[in-house]
């Protein structure tokens, strides 16, 4: 299942968003309007959801979260835009990876 969230995700929501891979989700960041979209089998799920919902492409970048680690992996195909000057599917960026982090900790960390 996927959720589009913008607070604390409840544990409820974590279980949920696991419900397609046991020990990862699948997630994408608006680094702008600082929302999160997780769960589903691809990236590109949750970054429809949000560019439905009036989030811009230039905004959007997925990564996995590993919710009994705590960790995250800035990695996706969604993340390959050579115009923006990311040219593989690791977000290049320190800022960007620093944004989508604090984002994702906000939101889903500490469960």
């Amino acid at each position: 299942m996927i959720h589009t969230l913008r607070e604390k995700a409840s544990q409820n929501q974590v279980k949920e968003m696991l419900q397609e891979y046991d020990t990862m989700i699948k997630i994408v960041v608006d680094i702008r309007q600082r929302v999160l979209s997780g769960g589903g089998e691809m990236h590109a799920d949750c970054e429809s959801l949000l560019l439905e919902n009036g989030s811009e492409q230039d905004d959007l970048w997925g990564a996995n979260w590993y919710p009994l680690e705590q960790r995250i992996a800035f990695e996706s195909l969604i993340n390959i835009r050579p115009r923006l000057g990311n040219r593989n599917i690791l977000i290049q960026d320190e800022n960007i990876r620093k944004q989508v982090e604090e984002i994702t900790r906000h939101i889903l960390g500490d469960r």
